[in-house]
């Protein structure tokens, strides 16, 4: 067994979570402490604002290398604040632009995740498994999600079919079926609109409670035109950039709603992209575990109690910290990169086979 950290800072951009475990890759023999560590709002400006203008960036850019440095060390703190020493360290830094294989979109797939793993080495003083999702997309997959391998371990005892869905600043689903069957995909937009559409209005990060929302009413006219997005029918395997939906949402205009019914339609969105995502299911599952920060938000969760027929219930349920999946979940793909063992499916990045991936800097090599 490896004692690894896995490290996670989301699309929602507002923290880096940590968690401690110990594990072969496929089996988890213990969990540990686990810690979230927020950004400032400078650097969490600054992230925003490189994925505002990913698209434009050379890898010189000042505000880029900043940024990077920035995010790195804060990484690294999160490491020290375990405060029990670890093998691996499993680093997927910061994505800031996400563009893989999909009908229409021209030129070549990558995807680009920001974090200097030699200086996280440096810093931490072990060995720091990273860049989990390139070989993925070059291979022609999605390059996301990544953690369904590490949710098939962790649910081995629940009953099957189940769904695991994390609402970040874009929700993604793992569906599991009893015979060990996987397929995930992001199902849309989740946190992120809702917290653009909450800094904007109120000064705050989130709806906090979901306080917004709850005091609004969802705008038939403007969900029915971003019920029309095309995503939303696509089969899998399919995944999403963090502003993808960005220009769905000016051009179904949802800017000339009130701050109350623009967060009530945001949440209703999100619940009806989720709805639609298990249309794709092979079966419908017998109940859904609901992990992120979206779990948090009393408006977001009763939407999806009333979009979805089956049960809809925080991860806590299971007896899971809903708030170190990512965390743990990139502690057993670095388990996974240092045992040579696949990190992505047919059923769950649409790879052309069980791929592997990742790289390792440190004593490990």
């Amino acid at each position: 067994m490896l004692r690894t950290i896995g490290l996670m800072s989301g699309t929602s951009l507002d923290g880096v979570d940590a968690a401690y475990l110990e594990t072969d890759g496929e089996a988890i023999a213990r969990f540990g402490p686990r810690q979230t560590l927020p950004y400032d709002p400078a650097l969490r400006r600054a992230l925003r604002a490189l994925l505002d203008r990913a698209e434009s960036l050379t890898p010189d850019d000042p505000a880029l290398l900043d940024a990077t440095r920035s995010l790195t060390e804060r990484h690294a703190e999160a490491v020290e604040a375990i405060g029990l020493p670890a093998d691996l360290v499993g680093f997927h830094g910061q994505t800031i632009l996400h563009r893989p294989a999909a009908p229409g979109r021209t030129g070549t797939p990558f995807t680009w995740q920001i974090g200097d793993a030699a200086l996280l080495a440096r810093r931490t003083g072990m060995s720091v498994a990273y860049d989990f999702r390139s070989a993925d997309v070059a291979a022609g997959g999605q390059g996301a999600p990544l953690v369904p391998v590490f949710h098939r371990a962790l649910a081995a005892p629940l009953p099957k079919p189940l769904a695991i869905l994390n609402l970040g600043g874009v929700g993604n689903v793992t569906w599991l079926g009893p015979d060990g069957e996987m397929l995930a995909f992001d199902t849309g937009p989740a946190n992120g609109p809702l917290d653009d559409w909450a800094r904007q209005h109120t000064g705050k990060d989130y709806d906090a409670a979901g306080k917004l929302a709850l005091a609004g009413q969802a705008d038939g006219a403007v969900l029915g035109r971003l019920m029309a997005h095309p995503y939303l029918a696509a089969p899998p395997p399919k995944s999403l950039d963090r502003l993808d939906f960005d220009r769905a949402l000016r051009e179904a205009g949802a800017g000339s709603l009130s701050a109350a019914d623009g967060a009530a339609t945001l949440v209703a969105f999100c619940a009806v992209c989720v709805a639609a995502a298990a249309r794709h299911f092979p079966e419908p599952p017998m109940q859904w575990l609901v992990a992120g920060g979206g779990r948090r938000n009393p408006a977001l969760m009763k939407a999806l109690g009333g979009a979805l027929e089956e049960p809809v219930r925080p991860v806590e349920v299971a007896g899971w910290d809903g708030d170190a999946l990512e965390a743990q979940a990139f502690g057993v793909l670095g388990a996974r990169v240092a045992r040579g063992l696949p990190l992505s499916f047919p059923g769950t990045t649409g790879a052309p086979r069980p791929l592997t991936g990742g790289r390792i800097i440190g004593a490990l090599l």
